[in-house]
């Protein structure tokens, strides 16, 4: 029996010892995981004009102590346990605010890496967790001094022979680079490029101007996008994208208004979803995100005409690219699109073609069909605009009857009679109208 209850006792003994042992290693191996180097394996600048942003690609989370030196001016970031990979001599240097980045070992366990900058800067930073193909990412924001705005015209100023404000919003940006084709074409490249066109071709017309909400490569939080539309006090936003999908073969323009009260269908709400996902992707601080996003603006959204009116718009919208790109859906849909949130303003977002389509993304990269497209969205501005009285009418010689289109439509958009409206076009009540016949319209 002795030698049993011996035998038995050994094992019990191990045991203690074994755990013992792994209790004594479990600290050590928490240790160990903690103290792991990350690396720094991607370093990219991007220049806005109130500000220009570094970030930081990493393999994981890190712990870091960002603080500002002067005399001269400096942006100090200490970054704990990490290893530089990347190369700052690759950066676009210098730019308006930094002028050069250095880095070194500040002592055992800490990185330091200092911006030299040409100015004094509002530093601010905040991490990212990985999202959609993209790492760990430590972005440094450096705020430049608020210059002194230039003067903006309001709508009210039009009695006084004042420029309508039309705000042009180039999708995503920076970080974010949107949806990309199979031939490498990025969607913020093809929005920026279309915007700058139609900003040019704006400019150029009469009784408007334009407002460029975003001029370069670098992101805008969408709430900021909304705040400058208002800032500029925009008499109408147009927000320019360029779809993706999985099938290559799906084409067409597509316009999107603000919803109250959900989506069109399941699709656009997927669509809406992806855009207002931009800030999580472009990198924007928590208190750049509206709070809900769009529940607080709905409940300031006062004013109904402004929903009607961006409806009328996107039908403009629709009729004019319809001339220049095969139409993805014949009439406007609904979601929750953050970037449309301002109450006062009729915002629409146009998705200009489905960049995942090799044919259009040729297309769409051509100089030639952007200008087409920016061409597009004026006439249709000018239309809306006419419409609402905003603008000095402007009667074109013809027009083309579209499906679902009467007399007494026809003779309402253009503001003339229909016995006029027959009369030019020596025509009787009896006569009835095709699509497609094309109409001179009376000029006064």
């Amino acid at each position: 029996m002795r030698r049993i209850e011996r035998a038995t006792r050994l094992p019990l003994v191990a045991r203690r010892l074994l755990a013992l042992l792994f209790g004594l290693a479990l600290p050590l191996n928490v240790c160990l995981a903690v103290a792991k180097d990350q690396t720094i394996h991607g370093m990219r600048l991007w220049t806005a004009p109130d500000h220009t942003r570094l970030v930081l690609d990493l393999t994981g989370p890190v712990k870091y102590n960002l603080f500002r030196l002067n005399n001269p001016e400096r942006v100090v970031i200490d970054i704990d346990h990490v290893r530089m990979q990347a190369d700052p001599d690759a950066l676009a240097l210098p730019d308006p605010v930094v002028r050069s980045v250095r880095h070194g070992e500040l002592k055992p366990g800490v990185m330091r890496v200092v911006l030299d900058v040409k100015e004094a800067v509002q530093p601010r930073s905040f991490l990212l967790k990985p999202m959609q193909g993209k790492p760990h990412r430590l972005v440094v924001d450096l705020l430049r001094q608020e210059s002194t705005p230039h003067a903006v015209i309001t709508s009210d100023d039009m009695l006084a022979g004042k420029q309508v404000v039309i705000a042009i919003d180039a999708g995503h940006g920076g970080e974010d680079p949107g949806a990309v084709g199979r031939g490498g074409l990025k969607e913020k490249t093809v929005t920026l490029a279309v915007a700058k066109a139609l900003t040019k071709a704006i400019d150029a017309a009469p009784g408007i101007r334009a407002v460029l909400i975003r001029k370069g490569d670098y992101f805008v939080p969408l709430g900021k996008r909304v705040a400058l539309a208002r800032k500029a006090k925009a008499d109408l936003m147009i927000s320019i994208h360029a779809d993706a999908v999985k099938n290559r073969h799906v084409a067409g323009a597509s316009a999107y208004t603000l919803s109250e009260k959900g989506a069109s269908d399941r699709m656009t709400k997927l669509l809406a979803d992806k855009e207002n996902a931009s800030d999580a992707i472009g990198g924007a601080m928590p208190d750049e995100v509206p709070d809900p996003v769009v529940n607080s603006i709905l409940a300031d959204l006062i004013k109904r005409d402004s929903v009607n009116n961006a409806l009328l718009l996107a039908e403009e919208i629709l009729v004019e690219l319809g001339g220049v790109v095969p139409l993805k859906y014949k009439t406007p849909k609904r979601a929750r699109f953050v970037v449309l949130g301002a109450p006062e303003i009729p915002s629409v977002l146009v998705e200009l073609d489905y960049i995942s389509n090799p044919t259009r993304e040729r297309k769409l990269r051509s100089s030639k069909y952007q200008q087409q497209l920016a061409s597009g969205l004026l006439a249709a501005s000018e239309n809306y605009l006419r419409r609402q009285g905003l603008l000095a009418r402007k009667t074109p010689s013809y027009h083309v009857v579209r499906r679902g289109e009467s007399w007494w439509s026809i003779a309402k958009r253009y503001g003339v009679s229909m016995s006029n409206l027959r009369s030019v076009n020596s025509m009787n009540r009896a006569d009835m109208l095709r699509v497609g016949d094309r109409l001179r319209l009376p000029q006064t």
